[in-house]
Formats: structure tokens, C-alpha cells, sequence
């Protein structure tokens, strides 16, 4: 029953918006785009990035980058991505005290960067460096390392790229932005733009309208419509909403299911969001939704086939894309022992559509080598 609800929404998807995926296909040298792209992305003219054919395929979103190889979101992690040919290449943007939208995963900057040492008082009360606090010319100077712990300072993925070579830069949101463009136009390919909007509300108590500034980047670079090929996410859902109702924007919206326990987003009743009720509230706002892993599979059968979440119905009933979050070959769930079996599960088995991943190029591949 559940294999033929599948394939009816498959053939039912392609009338409205399916997340934009693509057909499969070999990709250009990892190494020869991370060369040649960084440079190419120099000051160039742009048409609006118009986004690609709707099909039934599975979208693959490099998950801040190429992050299983190179640093999160530094430009070279996103040249490599884009040689791995995914369909987006995600963004995590916050302000900088100036107002510039920059490219991190986090407010904070000491668990990414070697702040503590080159500003070793401009911490706050709670020990910790924002990169609020910090001018776009400052931030520049800071190099970016593999991730951290917080606590214990170490490497929080001990096999990735080597935590002492902290040679890369954070890259403004219109910087990264160029350099996907840049790369588009020089591969005569159109791999999107995929931007979250992180802790907005944090963001206005420190008088900064991060959603006003992030729609504007976007809409310049021609992602303000659902025919482009960008979206925005949020794991605030009040927001979400603003951004689609009060700020007007037009392009393609997600929102992100995370959970109650986490307080990552004021007064979000994640727990709700996960019902069919808040399911069929989010599917009048946005364009698909961005649940965990853990929240749309949750384990396998006796046979080995994924256990589908009511939430994943639900979503699945009303036609509304599911984009996971994350698909990493180096942390796996329990429920599986390789990362071929995730690959399985979350494609084969709950037929989602599309993933986020840290390894962009192994998912690619699986995709290519299983279109069916």
C-alpha cells in the first residue's frame, strides 16, 4: 500500500513544485573546480538564476559545502560540492556587526575559528565570541577551522580534514553567491542556492533584521521567485511565516522541523509542526518541509525496509517535498551499519525527496547508480 501511495505522488508531484531535481550525470574533476572556481568567481554580470525542469528525480543538497572534506562553508568546501554535481549547495548566513550577511553555521564563532586567539577579550559574560560583535573586516581576519567542540576543543569529526590546517576565510552570503554563479556560467549548469536564516529572532533583539537582509541578497541575484532555482529555510516557524506573508517574499520557502528540546526557536511547538494538523498548516506556507532523519525513519523492519513516521505520511499525503537533514557517511543512525543502507532507506524505501548531505558526492553517486 505504502510502495503504491508512493508512485501515485510521484506521477501526481510533477503538476506543482517537486524540489527540482535532476537527471544524473557524470561530474567535472572535484579538484579542477576547486582550482579554477574560486578564481572565476571574480566580479562578473549575471542573468537571474532560473531554476531547472521539473522532474521526479531526488535533489541532492551539499550540506554546507563539501563538509565531509574540506571546512564547512568556506569557499573552496563549496568549489569541491559543486564539482560533485548536487543540486544545491546550502547556506547558513548570520550578520556581522556592520550588516553584512556572512556564511556561518552559527552565531557563535569559537568552535569554527581561531577568534580566541587573535581577539582574546571580545568574548561575552558567557565565555563565547559572536560573530555579531564583529565588523565584515574583522571577520575577515579570522582563518576557519574543522569544527569543534565547545567544551572540550576537540575535533568534533576526528577524521575530516586536519583541525591544524585552519587556512580558509568566512565567505560573505553574496561572495558564495558569485562564486555558485561564477561557476554555473563557466560549467553551463545552474546548481542552486539554498539558504537558512539562522536564529532570526536573536538576531532583531540585537537590532539586526536578518530575514529583510537575506531576502534582499536574494532577490538580487535573481532568487525571488519559485521559479528560481534558491530557497530559504527556517527552523522558526513564526518567521517562516513573516518572511512569506509580511515581507512578501516569493521565492521558495522550507521550513525546518527540529525539537522541542533543542530551544532553537522561540515559542515553535515542534511537536505540533510533526502532526498531521501542523503538517497541513506548514504545507499552506511553504514549498517543502526539512525534517531530521530521525523524525521521518524510524528504524527498519524485519525485512530491512524503513519504518515511514506519521510525520513523512502525513507530508507525503498532501504532496509536500521532504528535504532530510543530514546524510553523513562518518555518523550514522543505529538502525543502519553502512551508509549505503541510509541511502537505501531514505530513497528506495520512504521515497524522499531530496536529502542533505555532507558528502554530496557519494549520495550522487548512489543516485545515479539506482534511478529507479
Amino acid at each position: 500500500m505504502v510502495r503504491a501511495m508512493l508512485a501515485n505522488r510521484a506521477a501526481q508531484a510533477k503538476i506543482g513544485i517537486n524540489g527540482y531535481g535532476k537527471k544524473r550525470r557524470g561530474f567535472v574533476s572535484p579538484l579542477m573546480l576547486w582550482a579554477a572556481g574560486v578564481i572565476c568567481a571574480a566580479m562578473m554580470t549575471f542573468s537571474p538564476a532560473m531554476a531547472q525542469a521539473v522532474t521526479d528525480d531526488h535533489v541532492v543538497i551539499a550540506h554546507r559545502g563539501a563538509s565531509g572534506y574540506l571546512p564547512e562553508h568556506t569557499l573552496p568546501a563549496v568549489a569541491l560540492a559543486y564539482g560533485m554535481d548536487p543540486d544545491f549547495i546550502e547556506q547558513d548566513v548570520v550578520m556581522s556587526k556592520d550588516g553584512v550577511p556572512v556564511v556561518l553555521h552559527d552565531i557563535h564563532l569559537d568552535t569554527t575559528t581561531d577568534v580566541a586567539k587573535k581577539f582574546p577579550k571580545r568574548h561575552r559574560k558567557d565565555g563565547r565570541f559572536y560573530a555579531i560583535d564583529f565588523t565584515l573586516a574583522e571577520l575577515k581576519t579570522l582563518n576557519v577551522h574543522e569544527r569543534t567542540d565547545a567544551k572540550t576543543g576537540k575535533q568534533v569529526y576526528p577524521d575530516r580534514f586536519p583541525l591544524e590546517y585552519g587556512i580558509f576565510k568566512i565567505p560573505t552570503f553574496e561572495e558564495e553567491i558569485k562564486l555558485i554563479q561564477g561557476l554555473n556560467k563557466s560549467t553551463n549548469r545552474d546548481i542552486g542556492v539554498y539558504a537558512e536564516i539562522k536564529d532570526p529572532a536573536w538576531h532583531r533583539a540585537q537590532g539586526q533584521d536578518i530575514s529583510k537582509a537575506v531576502i534582499k541578497v536574494m532577490e538580487k541575484w535573481g532568487y525571488g521567485t519559485r521559479e528560481s532555482n534558491g530557497y530559504i529555510q527556517c527552523f522558526d516557524w513564526s518567521e517562516t511565516k513573516r518572511i512569506r506573508n509580511d515581507l512578501n517574499y516569493q521565492g521558495r520557502l522550507v521550513q525546518l522541523l527540529g525539537e522541542n528540546s533543542w530551544k532553537i526557536a522561540p515559542d515553535v511547538d515542534f511537536d505540533f509542526l510533526k502532526t498531521d494538523e501542523g503538517v497541513e498548516a506548514m504545507s499552506k506556507v511553504v514549498d517543502a518541509i526539512g525534517p531530521s532523519l530521525d523524525q521521518v525513519i524510524e528504524g527498519l523492519s524485519e525485512d530491512g525496509h524503513a519504518i515511514m513516521s506519521p510525520t513523512l505520511i502525513a507530508a507525503q499525503r498532501r504532496h509536500l517535498p521532504v528535504h532530510v537533514y543530514t546524510l553523513r557517511a562518518d555518523q550514522l543512525p543505529k538502525w543502519a551499519g553502512d551508509f549505503r543502507i541510509v541511502m537505501t532507506a531514505v530513497f528506495d524505501d520512504a521515497g524522499i525527496d531530496g536529502a542533505f548531505t555532507d558528502f554530496p558526492d557519494q549520495v550522487v553517486d548512489y543516485l545515479a547508480a539506482t534511478p529507479e
